[in-house]
């Protein structure tokens, strides 16, 4: 039967394996046997599964032969993907007996291979949610982050002072650094201000070893560059003009020298570039926009459940994520 043949194929593989599979007497294959020729059937396996796993299964089925095809030509960045997510995955346990038991125990994988695979349909589901968030944005959208948000490289120099703090300081200690740092920065804007060259001043007091030989130039740059506070003060500054205060980043006190200016790239050649940022936001404003992307693909490419029990239980599976990831999102708001 039509409705059938999806799962008892794969039930017939996972647990008959490729040996010699006994039949019942209607000619069913049978996957446990006892005395007396009486035996269990891939048909009532079936029923039984069905109910409790089928619609989870039969969803990682669907969309594994919808995905692997669909980024076919993904693959190898698919693979570097799920190796080294379990490359890393691996530095946590000792041995690969003890990874292995360990993705037995949470993933339900029997084989490391069988969860690469897993990995990598995951990997093909973010693709196809966000070339899903990609084709929902409208040339408005584009035009608007175009106006509002796209700006041209600077180039700047920076002095960078960090607080003498270890981890074993008591608060006090630390905020006792933390003031130490400012003083100092404040105290090379004075000498800045004094008419001192800030690239000599960013070899003796930088603590960017990667910057300070060089007077502290940071090269090329856009606001996406480095941290929000950096980038907002670099863009307001005139070319040669530095801050007048320190600006504090996660790794310190920053004095900022803006350089040059360059005007921003074209529209058309930063098309692409808003495409992907704005298919981002989509992505993160939209806890549901994942179900959606995957339950339209499946509809786009003919998807049919023949079984009408499964089929119900696909919509109402469906439904239950809408409701969860929406009820999550109304509760956190």
């Amino acid at each position: 039967m039509k409705k059938k043949i999806l799962l008892i194929s794969m039930l017939t593989l996972l647990l008959c394996g490729c040996g010699k599979v006994p039949k019942l007497s209607n000619g069913n294959d049978a996957v446990v046997s006892f005395e007396e020729n009486e035996m269990i059937s891939v048909d009532s396996l079936y029923e039984q599964l069905k109910d409790r796993y089928a619609v989870s299964i039969l969803i990682d089925m669907i969309d594994k032969e919808i995905l692997f095809k669909e980024y076919e030509s993904k693959e190898d960045e698919a693979d570097d993907y799920a190796d080294q997510s379990i490359t890393s995955l691996k530095q946590n346990y000792e041995s690969d007996d003890e990874l292995l038991a360990a993705i037995q125990s949470y993933y339900g994988y029997s084989t490391i291979k069988e969860f690469k695979e897993y990995i990598k349909l995951n990997y093909y589901r973010d693709l196809a949610t966000t070339d899903y968030a990609k084709s929902k944005i409208t040339d408005d959208e584009i035009e608007k982050y175009y106006e509002d948000e796209v700006v041209g490289d600077i180039e700047a120099s920076r002095i960078l002072i960090t607080p003498d703090v270890t981890d074993d300081m008591s608060d006090e200690e630390k905020t006792k650094a933390e003031d130490a740092a400012l003083e100092k920065a404040k105290e090379v804007i004075k000498k800045l201000d004094a008419k001192e060259d800030f690239s000599e001043l960013a070899k003796e007091y930088s603590s960017d070893d990667a910057t300070k030989s060089n007077g502290g130039a940071l090269g090329k740059f856009n606001k996406d560059s480095f941290e929000k506070a950096f980038t907002d003060a670099a863009y307001k500054l005139k070319v040669n003009e530095y801050t007048k205060e320190p600006i504090k980043t996660s790794n310190g006190y920053q004095i900022i020298l803006k350089t040059k200016e360059y005007d921003k790239a074209s529209l058309e050649d930063s098309k692409d570039s808003i495409i992907e940022k704005l298919a981002d936001e989509k992505i993160s404003d939209d806890n549901t926009i994942s179900i959606t992307a995957l339950t339209e693909l499946r509809k786009n490419k003919g998807m049919k459940i023949e079984d009408s029990k499964l089929e119900s239980d696909y919509n109402k599976y469906i439904n239950t994520l809408y409701n969860y990831y929406n009820t999550s999102t109304t509760s956190a708001n």
